[in-house]
């Protein structure tokens, strides 16, 4: 009986599974990048001697222009160090505007409460003769005294 990870490094060697591995290495090149690259990038992918780079805003391209040559270096810098990406060579780069986000998932803000000591201590008159105000304001006295 075969291990599961024989028929798993079969299965990725297959022709029809050749994706597989450019996207291992469209993955790690984007890894590589800085934060700022990271977040303009919606996809890469390597034709024809050529890495196109899909930007996620055209906002990106200017500086990505600008930054061809850096994009070219690690990407032969890519191939040398990783014996899986060693097709992964350009001569040219192609920048484009992409409908699609960036790849990079953004973490979720988490919401912050402020956490501090209460300086009030709910001991205040109610002067007011509405039945409605004068439970609003000892819900708020009554909440004051929970925090102390």
């Amino acid at each position: 009986m075969k291990k599961a990870s024989t028929i798993l490094s079969h299965i990725r060697n297959l022709p029809e599974f050749k994706l597989l591995k450019s996207h291992y290495c469209y993955q790690k090149f984007i890894s590589l990048l800085n934060p700022r690259f990271k977040k303009a990038i919606a996809f890469v992918y390597v034709r024809d001697n050529t890495l196109f780079v899909a930007l996620s805003h055209p906002g990106f391209k200017m500086e990505l222009n600008y930054n061809k040559d850096l994009l070219k270096s690690l990407l032969s810098m890519l191939a040398k160090s990783d014996e899986k990406c060693t097709n992964m060579k350009a001569s040219k780069v192609v920048l484009f505007n992409s409908k699609h986000l960036s790849i990079i998932k953004e973490e979720p803000i988490e919401s912050t409460v402020p956490y501090y000591r209460e300086m009030a201590l709910g001991e205040f008159t109610i002067e007011s003769e509405d039945v409605e105000l004068q439970e609003a304001f000892n819900k708020i006295k009554k909440s004051i005294e929970k925090q102390l």
